[in-house]
């Protein structure tokens, strides 16, 4: 099935008022970051393709690894994250040496949806404190652009 970055987008803005919730992804219930980002998966490409383990909120500095992007790879196409599109999955880290561990879906090339602790999922600008911090893009597998 071929799936449209306008699918994405409407999906990931149906998120929008989500409440933040540690390693949840219910739709108007709660979710994280990835919990967004499984949420969107599931209805627009499908069942998740693997299971994440139980994770605290510094499993990335823990880890010491790429584990999101590595993840990313593995399910997504990577994409040129100097060339933002709409319904790209989006992924940050939040200073230079650390992993990657913050992800987000951009709805446009300067704004995106994402959920960050203490606030509902919400769209925001992709302004220059995010651009520097982006690590990392890929597309929706079996994606065309219209």
């Amino acid at each position: 099935m071929k799936l449209a970055r306008a699918d994405i987008v409407s999906v990931a803005r149906n998120w929008i008022g989500t409440p933040y919730l540690h390693q949840a992804s219910l739709l108007h219930v709660g979710c994280d970051c990835l919990g967004l980002v499984r949420g969107v998966w599931r209805e627009t490409v499908g069942a998740e393709p693997e299971r994440f383990a139980p994770y605290a909120p510094d499993w990335a500095e823990a880890a010491r690894a790429e584990r999101l992007a590595e993840a990313g790879a593995r399910h997504f196409v990577p994409a040129d994250p100097g060339a933002i599109k709409a319904g790209d999955l989006l992924l940050f880290r939040w200073r230079a040496e650390a992993p990657a561990k913050h992800c987000a879906i951009a709805t446009s090339a300067t704004s995106m949806v994402h959920a960050h602790e203490g606030a509902c999922v919400c769209e925001v600008t992709i302004s220059p404190w995010w651009r520097r911090r982006l690590a990392y893009s890929f597309s929706f597998p079996n994606l065309f652009d219209f």
